[in-house]
């Protein structure tokens, strides 16, 4: 079993966190150290480390987050302009949290795809 993280914590409410959205499969909470006006993690309430540990039982999860993607989006006001969905995987791709988590990053225009 994966070792525990922050968004555990964040989940459990240990830790506070300006917690958005949250139901029986995810929560969502925007990020301390946003890249844009929006950006909200959306996480899975089931610690799955990266995309590369995602199994067939966790396909209604991963389908949630992009759901859930979407309401927040329309919810910020940025489903019209345009947002961008983001998933790290591991240390190349720039994950630094190995809890999968889904970056929703809108509210201005956001340049090329590569985020640095």
């Amino acid at each position: 079993m994966a070792e525990e993280t922050i968004f555990s914590k964040i989940i459990r409410k240990e830790i506070p966190a300006d917690v958005v959205y949250q139901d029986d499969l995810v929560t969502a909470f925007r990020d301390i150290n946003p890249r844009a006006p929006s950006h909200i993690l959306i996480i899975p309430n089931t610690l799955i480390p990266t995309v590369n540990d995602i199994k067939e039982e966790d396909e209604l999860v991963m389908g949630r987050m992009f759901t859930v993607a979407r309401k927040l989006a329309k919810e910020e006001g940025i489903d019209e302009d345009g947002y961008r969905l983001i998933v790290n995987c591991n240390s190349h791709g720039g994950q630094e949290v190995y809890h999968i988590h889904m970056h929703l990053v809108g509210g201005r225009p956001l340049g090329p795809m590569l985020m640095s």
